[in-house]
């Protein structure tokens, strides 16, 4: 069986059974977080490690005491065994729903998020949030943190979404020249660079969080446009020579423009390739589309970011593996490497005459 029906049985059959015992506990049940079966993407390759049965046990903050306990209780009860898979104790981890956002997105969730907050959280971290399964929750606490984070803003994401356009914008035209300079290999390189910019602009323009590179296109797969984008992408990426590269950019452009003037979020764009000024090459013009994206933003912050800073969320500064993790480090007073990011995203915004980083 896949991991989070596992997991589903063994909080049902062993981890809820034992909580009775405390009557006056309050608490909440979930497989959310890291491993592949929180998206469902598991299979038997899977068991080999990071993978059995599980669950997390949320307290509130003010059952510290009552969370040793437990620990002790749990440590002491669980089998060795559930449907053959081995039981590690550890994995069913209790904690407070407090700690446990904090660990994960370095945020206090009694204080709200803003837009700059939202670019700081890795999209595999947010869909380790939204996807999973919620066993029980007595006070709706952890339902109503997932509903908070299932997507982002509205003019957040009109922000990535301008973010990637930029992105096309810049270098369609490069792979175009490197081509015709005889560079096929910078070219192809250039090429797949567009491909993930295009894959993830549909993630966002169907409203859903990309994976990390392990799950990234099987996930794609599971988009309403797959259907149609997936072998012009493939065509793409095969392509041994430039002007096929371009070909296929171009068609794949007409399906983005049709999936943009769906959303209805500006005035309608054109699904027409046109020349880089007076070289032989057709382009999207991605830029020109993030512009009218931008004009729809009316958070203060984020415009000064349309205006100065147009690099998108955590995803797109970087694909350094580490690095989005960065929620997890931590100085020596305890200060999350987030702020380190969110001043990037406000250097020069209140001293104007300050250069950019």
């Amino acid at each position: 069986m896949q991991g989070i029906e596992l997991c589903r049985r063994f909080y049902h059959e062993i981890v809820q059974p034992q909580l009775a015992a405390f009557t006056s506990i309050a608490y909440s049940a979930a497989l959310i977080g890291p491993g592949s079966e929180v998206l469902g993407f598991d299979t038997e390759m899977s068991q080999d490690h990071d993978w059995g049965p599980r669950t997390i046990i949320f307290l509130h903050d003010s059952d510290e005491a009552l969370a040793e306990r437990l620990r002790v209780y749990r440590s002491d009860k669980l089998p060795e065994t559930f449907y053959g898979y081995p039981v590690e104790a550890e994995k069913t981890v209790i904690t407070t729903l407090e700690q446990y956002t904090w660990h994960c997105l370095a945020h206090d969730f009694s204080k709200p998020l803003d837009s700059i907050d939202w670019l700081t959280f890795s999209s595999q971290t947010l869909l380790e949030w939204t996807k999973g399964e919620v066993f029980h929750d007595d006070h709706g606490r952890l339902a109503e943190l997932r509903e908070q984070l299932q997507f982002y803003p509205d003019e957040v994401w009109y922000y990535l979404l301008a973010s990637i356009w930029q992105r096309i914008g810049q270098e369609e035209h490069l792979m175009l020249r490197a081509g015709y300079a005889g560079d096929e290999l910078g070219s192809a390189v250039i090429a797949t660079r567009l491909i993930r910019d295009v894959m993830n602009l549909c993630f966002l323009m169907e409203r859903q969080y990309a994976p990390y590179p392990k799950w990234f296109g099987t996930a794609f797969g599971k988009l309403r446009c797959a259907e149609q984008l997936t072998q012009l992408l493939w065509k793409v990426q095969t392509a041994t020579v430039w002007k096929e590269r371009e070909q296929g950019l171009n068609s794949i452009y007409k399906h983005l423009a049709h999936m943009h003037n769906g959303l209805c979020i500006t005035e309608p764009v054109s699904d027409e390739v046109t020349s880089f000024f007076t070289r032989p090459f057709l382009v999207m013009n991605g830029g020109d589309i993030g512009g009218l994206l931008g004009e729809r933003i009316q958070d203060e912050k984020l415009q000064w970011l349309i205006r100065n800073r147009l690099i998108g969320s955590l995803d797109l500064i970087t694909d350094n593996t580490d690095f989005r993790m960065l929620n997890a480090w931590k100085d020596g007073a305890g200060n999350s490497a987030r702020s380190i990011l969110k001043q990037l995203y406000r250097f020069g915004e209140t001293n104007k005459e300050e250069p950019g980083v």
